[in-house]
């Protein structure tokens, strides 16, 4: 497993590169895809690159991206791919998108990536390795963990776009964690869940979203000594939903989030 670590680590690095020639320009060629979300020659392009250099590492390895056709596995071991999360914060400038990667062993999340190449930083982990903070030229620069809050009301609160919440009729939830944090911010997709996990922010909740979106975050979060599950507090990346909190505010989060049940996307 240490040597897939490494190599995520530094295909990460490799995705963030090849996005950041797309990065920031205004004659970026923006398409939507099926379902309305907005996709580049950046995102496509990464992938790509990525699952080339998979194949080439690991030929027995399968593959999950979010831009492409699945490659089955043939030895248990499976690669999760967001070339670009948070592409309409990569469309507008804004540098807050990642590129995210998960690797599991078996169905179970073993390895897991966030680098945000717009800010030069990221943070990896893998199961019983720990999680750690680095810079592009440092594998452990700083170890990552988790704030110590242990009260909603001095807590920093992240979503990703209000609006999610009313999409899947859980607008209720968002307004009761708001109503009670102390601070909330939108500075969502992975960026958030990098916040809460290097204890810059202490919880953050996602009302619907892909298993790529959630590839590495069990990993990256339970191994800065967080959780990461869905509202109802089960440990996964498949729920199509997510919360990240620090170890003491889970409890009381979950309690309010259970209380918000999903209903069909609007």
């Amino acid at each position: 497993m240490v040597s897939r670590c490494e190599f995520a680590r530094r295909l990460a690095l490799e995705m963030g590169a090849f996005t950041l020639k797309y990065y920031d320009r205004p004659d970026l060629l923006i398409e939507s895809k099926s379902d309305g979300t907005p996709v580049t020659l950046a995102d496509r392009g990464a992938e790509e690159l990525a699952r080339k250099l998979i194949k080439e590492a690991f030929p027995e390895d399968g593959i999950l991206g979010e831009e492409m056709d699945d490659v089955e596995t043939h030895n248990g071991w499976q690669w999760i791919l967001d070339p670009i999360d948070g592409t309409k914060s990569f469309i507008h400038g804004v540098p807050f998108y990642s590129n995210l990667i998960g690797v599991l062993k078996d169905d179970q999340p073993l390895i897991g990536v966030i680098w945000l190449p717009a800010l030069g930083r990221g943070v990896w982990a893998g199961k019983g390795l720990g999680a750690w903070e680095f810079n592009g030229t440092e594998a452990k620069a700083r170890q990552s963990r988790v704030s110590t809050t242990s009260r909603i009301e001095d807590a920093l609160f992240l979503v990703t776009d209000v609006r999610d919440f009313e999409h899947v009729g859980r607008r209720g939830a968002y307004e009761e964690l708001e109503r009670r944090a102390k601070l909330t911010r939108t500075w969502g997709d992975a960026y958030g869940y990098y916040m809460v996990a290097t204890g810059r922010a202490d919880f953050m909740a996602d009302p619907y979203f892909e298993i790529w979106d959630a590839a590495p975050l069990l990993t990256v979060l339970t191994e800065s000594g967080g959780a990461f599950g869905t509202w109802q507090g089960e440990e996964t990346i498949v729920g199509r939903e997510g919360v990240a909190s620090n170890a003491n505010l889970k409890d009381e989060v979950i309690s309010v989030l259970r209380r918000y049940p999903k209903q069909p996307l609007k």
